[in-house]
């Protein structure tokens, strides 16, 4: 049952971290893989899984709310905003790979909402772009690095 509720930390961290409120799920992640007491796979999906899906957050936001983007309480300040419009018109929904950059990363996945990316390209994208940061973190905390 502690594991459970250690792993249900470790997704709701992830989760929290990729929607527009700070916090950070890097330290938790390496925390888990140094007390060896959770398979690294184990822990690099739950991180990825919830760090996907709070994205997916974000881009609900881009597609459903955008009319809002001038208000205050709107997690993108424009001058932000038009900076990443320009990226993401620039290079494409490729950029969604990373997703993971700080600051940049949450302008970016509320942009592909915005754009209307599609869900699933979007996932993908984002889900993979995650995984390859937590993955080197997992690896670096290992020592493979």
């Amino acid at each position: 049952m502690d594991h459970l509720l250690a792993l249900a930390g470790l997704f709701g961290a992830s989760f929290l971290a990729a929607t527009v409120f700070p916090f950070q799920s890097e330290l938790i992640l390496v925390g888990m893989v140094a007390s060896d007491a959770f398979r690294w796979w184990t822990l690099l999906a739950v991180a990825t899984a919830g760090n996907t899906l709070g994205s997916a957050i974000n881009w609900g936001l881009g597609r459903f709310f955008l009319r809002f983007r001038e208000r205050r309480w709107f997690p993108v300040k424009p001058a932000a905003y038009d900076r990443v419009e320009h990226w993401f018109t620039r290079y494409g929904v490729w950029s969604l790979l990373l997703a993971w950059l700080p600051v940049v990363g949450d302008a970016l996945t509320v942009m592909a909402g915005a754009l209307r990316v599609n869900l699933a390209l979007f996932l993908a994208l984002v889900g993979l772009g995650k995984a390859a940061r937590y993955a080197v973190l997992v690896a670096a905390t290992l020592g493979w690095m």
